[in-house]
């Protein structure tokens, strides 16, 4: 049996469908089942389970031999996670594949990396096989700015000219089920890119390219990016936290590309132009 939690999201949803399409058993773990119809997949069964409360977690891993980790990155997100493990540890889970962050490091600036090198951690030391995935900026992550894009032709951000090797989550769903289905991931790191790194302006220049008309993108301050994720509803400390990570990207810090997805699944990464091809209609 195999689990996969952030089950609703980006990341779970496409695991999901790749795991419903083969030979295993698999349970998506959701907090509320009636917001679940968008994993309504054949052979996946869905359980509830609630990261602060541990009780529902021993529950929804009874039986499960290897789990994929991942919460939203809230301020309870390190405390959830390592509970989590504990959970894993105690049902007799033999293997976590974490969603971690690209550069995650206890001494970073950005409270993101600091929780995920945190729990990273505490899963390395609990006994269980692990796998830990750290991927960069997701190409999905532009989807957010598509009611700008539709409406003004341009997406926004505090990016400046900062290169980022961005990656598609399909990508990262392909290693995630590599390293839950087949031996050989445990124990690794897997930096996870795209094929190469590219500023905001030449993602914006590429996405024209797909959409078929002009998308310009518009650097603004760090301060204003943050008030816009505060008017959208976004809570303020992970607001500061999506700050923290753009002025990670100014640094010059996100522009590496690593091997990571031809290492964990023997193919070249997707392109940006591969991405935007294919969701072109989502930005209409």
């Amino acid at each position: 049996m195999i689990m996969v939690t952030g089950a609703t999201g980006n990341n779970g949803t496409e695991i999901l469908k790749r795991l419903a399409t083969g030979d295993v058993q698999v349970r998506a773990m959701v907090r509320n089942r009636e917001r679940a119809s968008a994993i309504t997949l054949p052979h996946v069964e869905v359980v509830e389970g609630d990261f602060d409360r541990p009780a529902t977690l021993l529950a929804a891993l009874a039986g499960v031999k290897r789990a994929f980790l991942l919460t939203n990155s809230s301020e309870r997100a390190q405390a959830q996670q390592i509970a989590f493990i504990d959970a894993a540890r105690q049902s007799g889970v033999a293997h976590v594949v974490k969603l971690s962050q690209f550069d995650a490091d206890v001494n970073a600036l950005g409270r993101f990396q600091r929780y995920h090198a945190v729990v990273e951690a505490a899963l390395q030391a609990s006994g269980l096989a692990y796998t830990l995935l750290r991927p960069n900026l997701y190409m999905q992550g532009l989807l957010n700015f598509r009611s700008s894009i539709a409406t003004q032709n341009a997406f926004y951000a505090a990016a400046g000219d900062a290169k980022v090797s961005i990656v598609d989550v399909r990508d990262i769903a392909e290693v995630a089920v590599a390293a839950l289905t087949e031996p050989g991931h445990e124990g690794k790191i897997y930096d996870l890119t795209g094929p190469q790194a590219l500023t905001h302006t030449e993602m914006a220049d590429r996405l024209s390219k797909a959409l078929g008309w002009q998308v310009a993108f518009i650097d603004i301050p760090p301060k204003a990016m943050r008030d816009a994720f505060l008017g959208f509803g976004v809570p303020a400390w992970q607001a500061d936290g999506v700050v923290e990570d753009y002025a990670h990207y100014r640094r010059g810090e996100a522009d590496v590309v690593t091997s990571g997805v031809q290492d964990a699944v023997g193919k070249a990464p997707r392109s940006f132009e591969e991405f935007a091809c294919d969701y072109a209609a989502m930005f209409s």
